[in-house]
């Protein structure tokens, strides 16, 4: 699948920067074209791969290249003003040779999610091709007034796309790590799971290609119909066979263990798909009552089987009661690994999304008392002596 990747904000950009990286290191060729859009010119200045005329900084006659200092609704205000700045870079995008934008952006800060919403509605009042959100929520040590940007944005963001895919950073903060060192590791995991995910179906000269392929309809027919995504994700390393047998038969000496061979290959996946359902999601969720999922199985072309993916397919279905799950392989010679990536659409279940509005309305209310009482306090320090002193003007 061709991506035009849009980083908007500091996690936004360092995100693209990351799947740019991954594109090249893997040759997935997803990433047809790269932006990043920030109102804090060090943010974009610290970006390795982005190229710099596709860098665009906004805002400077309101904050002066300084960010929004969380201000989401300033945010929001920049990206309306700006947004001939952005479409400028937009417009160097070969457009007719992309499958969908993707908007990436943290929604705990200012400008990502103030400006990601604004940008999402902007593209799908011009273009004709899908518009997903990839939308990463702040840790809930992080503080309430990220916590109130986050579900403000999520709602907002959510009904101005196709369909908003979600990381949760609470969900992949290791206690004591370092804030750095943690998002490193985070947004080498959003970029792992996504880059299979739009990876898969892309064949290339002299690639192998796939039993049953996964291509960009299959992943567009997936995300159609809005709300939200998860992804799960679980591999298991393998050794490849010097030959085209399985390993079992190159270990064996002997081809009459295929049977044997297929079996245990079959076991694996199934094993997989359940590892990747059930575990660690991005976005931690109920997978009952999804209405569509999407199955991709990486790896060597010997360790994968149709008989394996049917099994996982079918294994999901009944999991998550849907009747639209699509699957397929996505064959990678010399990757090391068997690798299952799930896509799970429309997921409604979502516990932290219900208790992140809760705190944000709670937070809110909380803010607008503290207001209050931060006016009522002034009132009390100076209207004492207000009478016997007359104001400058």
């Amino acid at each position: 699948m061709k991506l035009a990747l849009i980083g908007f904000g500091q996690a936004g950009g360092k995100i693209v920067d990351k799947f740019v990286q991954y594109d090249q290191r893997t040759g997935s060729d997803i990433v047809r074209a790269a932006v990043a859009v920030n109102t804090a010119k060090a943010d974009l200045m610290g970006l390795e791969e982005i190229p710099q005329d596709q860098r665009v900084l906004i805002g400077q006659s309101r904050v002066k290249g300084h960010g929004v200092g969380a201000d989401n609704e300033l945010g929001a205000e920049i990206a309306e003003e700006d947004i001939d700045e952005v479409q400028g870079a937009i417009d160097s995008i070969p457009v007719h040779e992309v499958d969908a934008f993707l908007v990436v952006a943290g929604l705990g800060g200012g400008t990502g999610s103030g400006g990601a919403p604004v940008l999402a509605k902007h593209l799908k009042r011009i273009y004709t091709e899908p518009v997903y959100g990839l939308g990463v929520l702040p840790g809930s040590d992080e503080g309430g007034i990220y916590t109130l940007n986050a579900a403000r944005s999520f709602q907002t963001f959510v009904r101005e796309v196709d369909n908003l895919m979600v990381f949760d950073n609470d969900a992949w903060r290791k206690t004591g790590e370092s804030v750095s060192g943690g998002y490193d590791e985070i947004n080498e995991e959003i970029v792992k799971r996504f880059g299979i995910l739009f990876g898969a179906g892309e064949v290339e000269q002299g690639q192998e290609v796939a039993e049953s392929v996964v291509d960009s309809s299959e992943i567009i027919n997936t995300l159609s119909g809005g709300g939200v995504s998860t992804v799960g994700y679980a591999s298991e390393e393998v050794e490849e066979a010097a030959g085209g047998g399985g390993l079992l038969s190159r270990l064996t000496g002997d081809d009459g263990d295929e049977d044997l061979d297929t079996a245990h290959t079959t076991n694996r996946i199934t094993s997989l798909v359940r590892k990747a359902a059930l575990g660690r999601l991005t976005l931690p969720c109920e997978i009952e009552g999804t209405e569509r999922a999407l199955l991709v199985m990486a790896g060597p072309p010997q360790h994968l089987n149709r008989k394996g993916i049917e099994r996982g397919r079918k294994w999901l279905e009944e999991q998550t009661g849907s009747m639209e799950v699509r699957g397929g392989d996505y064959p990678v010679k010399g990757s090391g690994f068997v690798a299952s990536v799930i896509l799970l659409s429309g997921v409604t279940n979502v516990p932290r999304i219900k208790e992140l509005q809760q705190v944000a309305i709670e937070a809110q209310e909380n803010i607008d008392d503290i207001r209050q009482e931060s006016e009522d306090n002034l009132d009390t320090l100076i209207s004492d002596d207000e009478d016997e002193l007359e104001s400058l003007f």
